[in-house]
């Protein structure tokens, strides 16, 4: 019978490991499926039972946890500092050079690669030692140790190892954050300026900007930023559709993944997405300030935001005020900022956001003369450009 009342901490004398220690091997269990765990408080043995049924009596639990167990587990473990040497979410995409060396190396073992994101090197220095991570990736670039305790797992990086893969994987990073990151057809900013018609879906704006109270044009100006008006775009992370939502982000809002690419559903899901956002800034009543935390929210996300401005709040900044804040999201790609105790996501890349509210807000206040759609106008049936007189050119993208 199992016991899942029984705490962590008395598995620790039983075994005599370190609570890291315990905590890595639990996680190896309820990681295979393993149905129950039963421990003798006599015996440092353990009686497993397989999610195939069979019950291996008598399994020695040692300290040494080196490549095989690591491999058979399937998963390997870095801990790291945040920072863009080492390692960043860029658009829901792990980045950073350290970051990428590491998972090319767990691509070579055949596991996955899980991160441990520490503070300081001396909170990366504890867990190494106490075993509770296989490598630490330093903030020197290519600077990667494996664990004393796993004398196997060293040897197969070593080996694995040379020094010519620091600039191959600054080279990948380079490449996906380069303007090739998002796949797309570049379409014009405006589709008809005499027709009253911004883009094929301009109906649709309206219809779900309504629920938001915004402006169905600022909207519109937001999905050419994303996406050109371009409903297949895709991005090197994987957001889809004109306003790029993420596989993720569409796993919580409740929107089948297939369903990405319909102009339509990508745009509702991006207004519920907008709504939950203007909740979580609600303390931001100016509602012209508080569209350009979510507009900075949805492209950088609203953790970093909110990081920016505990830093513009300490240094007597007005945290509401995006003049102010915006500031201090550029502040964060700098390591005296975003190693700050105050910042709990770390590195950021806020020019990006900070380009990508401005540019809408420019926009916007260029589709602002337009009134209404062409009468007629159907959203499911995008109308042909007439090119007879060049009239919708397709421009370059910014």
């Amino acid at each position: 019978m199992c016991h899942p009342c029984v705490k962590f901490s008395n598995f620790a004398p039983i075994f005599g490991y370190s609570m890291g220690k315990v905590m890595r091997l639990l996680n190896i269990f309820a990681f295979s499926g393993l149905s129950c765990l039963i421990v003798s408080c006599g015996q440092k043995q353990e009686r497993l039972v397989t999610p195939y049924g069979s019950v291996l009596d008598s399994v020695a639990v040692t300290e040494d946890f080196d490549l095989t167990d690591i491999q058979t587990n399937g998963e390997l473990i870095m801990a790291t500092v945040s920072g863009p040497e080492t390692y960043y979410d860029y658009h829901g995409r792990q980045l950073g050079t350290q970051y990428l060396i590491c998972q090319h190396f767990a691509d070579s073992l055949g596991v996955r690669l899980r991160v441990d994101v520490c503070r300081d090197s001396t909170e990366l220095l504890a867990k190494l030692d106490s075993g509770e991570v296989d490598l630490v990736a330093w903030p020197t670039p290519g600077r990667i140790d494996a664990a004393v305790s796993k004398p196997e797992l060293a040897e197969e990086l070593k080996a694995w190892f040379h020094p010519a893969l620091v600039a191959a994987a600054k080279k990948e990073e380079q490449e996906l954050l380069t303007v090739r990151k998002v796949r797309r057809r570049i379409f014009s900013p405006m589709l008809d300026r005499k027709g009253g018609i911004i883009s094929h879906y301009d109906q649709l704006f309206m219809t779900y900007s309504r629920d938001i109270r915004w402006d169905w044009r600022l909207m519109a100006a937001q999905c050419y930023q994303e996406s050109t008006f371009d409903p297949k775009a895709v991005s090197f992370a994987g957001a889809k559709g004109l306003m790029q939502i993420m596989p993720g982000t569409a796993d919580h809002l409740g929107v089948p993944r297939s369903q990405l690419y319909d102009p339509e559903t990508n745009i509702a899901a991006a207004a519920k997405l907008i709504k939950e956002l203007n909740g979580a800034f609600s303390d931001i009543r100016d509602g012209y300030e508080r569209t350009n935390f979510i507009l900075a929210s949805y492209n950088g996300g609203s953790h970093h935001i909110r990081d920016a401005m505990a830093l513009a709040r300490r240094d007597g900044k007005d945290a509401h005020r995006w003049a102010d804040v915006s500031a201090y999201v550029l502040k964060l790609a700098q390591p005296r900022f975003y190693n700050d105790p105050i910042v709990k996501y770390g590195y950021m890349r806020g020019s990006e956001t900070v380009d990508y509210v401005a540019k809408i807000r420019q926009r916007h206040a260029g589709y602002q003369g337009i009134k209404s759609p062409h009468i007629g106008f159907h959203p499911s049936q995008p109308r042909k450009s007439d090119r007879r007189k060049n009239k919708y050119d397709i421009t370059k993208p910014e």
